[in-house]
C-alpha cells in the first residue's frame, strides 16, 4: 500500500512517481517481472485550487494529518525486464474525505443554497477527493556490469483528480439546508528518466531511481526521485527501505496542484 494525499480546502488529493523496485532479475533469457505493493510516508505542503473558480489554498500536512483523512489508499509497482530492455510502472488510487463545520456566521449567501444565510447561521463543508495516477515507462539498459546497472527511461505520467463539496447550512430561520459541488481535472506529463542499481553482496543492494518532466505539456514542472536499500530473502521475495520525494507544479484553466510530497517508503517485491 501507498498513502499520501493533498487537500481542497485543507483537504484531499496526491499523489506519486516510481514505486520502489528491488533486486535484478538475473536470467537475461526471458522476461523476468516484479510486483512491489509498498506504503510512503509521505507529508505534503503546496499550494492547491481543486475548483476552478474557487481560492488558491496554502496547505502544509505531516502524514499523521493526511493520514487523518484518509478513505482509501491502494498501490503498487510493476518493473519488467528482457535482456536490455526494461518496462516500468506504477498506479494509485487515493480517496480522502475532509470535514469542517463553523458558525455562528455574520448573513451571507452561498451559491446553490437559494437563501440568505441568517446571521449566526451553523455551516457544515464536506469535501471528499478521487485521485488517480499511473506513470508508464519504457527504456533500455545503456550500462551493465557485475557491480552497476544504469538504464535510461521514457514515458509519462498520468493524472486524474475528482473533487466533490457538500455544504450544508442550519439556523432556526431557514431550517437545514444542503448544497453541492463536483469538479474534475486531469492532465499528462511527458518524463525522461535514469535508474541504477548496485550490488553490494548476495542478498544486500542499492537503487536510485528519477525522472523529470512536464514541460508545460501538462504540468510546467515535475519530477520524482526515489532512493532505496535493499534486503532479497529468496529468489521470489525481497524487502526495501529508503526516501522518496515528487514534485509537480500544474496550474491551468482556474486549476492549481501545485505540491511537494516526501517521506520514507517501505516495499515489499515479489519476483515471477
Amino acid at each position: 500500500m501507498f498513502l499520501s494525499s493533498a487537500h481542497a480546502a485543507g483537504a484531499a488529493d496526491v499523489a506519486m512517481g516510481q514505486g520502489v523496485s528491488l533486486s535484478e532479475p538475473e536470467d537475461d533469457s526471458r522476461w523476468v517481472t516484479q510486483v512491489t505493493p509498498y506504503l510512503w510516508a509521505a507529508g505534503l505542503e503546496g499550494k492547491i485550487s481543486p475548483f476552478r473558480r474557487g481560492p488558491v489554498i496554502e496547505t502544509d500536512k505531516s502524514f499523521s494529518d493526511v493520514l487523518d483523512d484518509l478513505n482509501f489508499g491502494g498501490f503498487a509497482n510493476l518493473w519488467t525486464r528482457h535482456g536490455r530492455f526494461v518496462f516500468s510502472g506504477d498506479a494509485m488510487y487515493i480517496k480522502t474525505t475532509d470535514a469542517d463545520a463553523i458558525g455562528p456566521l455574520p448573513a451571507f449567501q452561498i451559491p446553490g443554497l437559494g437563501v440568505t444565510i441568517p446571521v449566526g447561521a451553523t455551516i457544515g463543508a464536506r469535501v471528499d477527493t478521487e485521485q488517480f495516477m499511473a506513470t508508464l515507462q519504457g527504456g533500455y539498459r545503456i550500462v551493465e556490469t557485475p557491480r552497476f546497472t544504469l538504464d535510461a527511461l521514457a514515458g509519462a505520467r498520468i493524472w486524474h483528480i475528482s473533487n466533490e463539496i457538500k455544504v450544508t447550512a442550519e439556523h432556526t430561520g431557514i431550517g437545514r439546508r444542503t448544497a453541492s459541488y463536483g469538479e474534475s481535472f486531469g492532465w499528462a506529463d511527458p518524463l525522461a528518466g535514469l535508474r541504477a542499481f548496485v550490488p553490494l553482496t548476495e542478498q544486500f543492494s542499492l537503487q536510485a531511481q528519477a525522472d523529470a518532466g512536464g514541460f508545460g505539456a501538462g504540468a510546467d514542472l515535475t519530477w520524482s526521485v526515489l532512493a532505496t536499500a535493499n534486503y532479497t530473502v529468496n529468489d521470489s521475495l525481497s524487502l526495501s527501505a529508503g526516501y522518496k520525494a515528487l514534485k509537480v507544479d500544474y496550474d491551468r484553466d482556474g486549476h492549481v496542484y501545485d505540491v511537494f510530497l516526501s517521506g520514507p517508503v517501505v516495499g515489499v517485491t515479489l519476483r515471477f
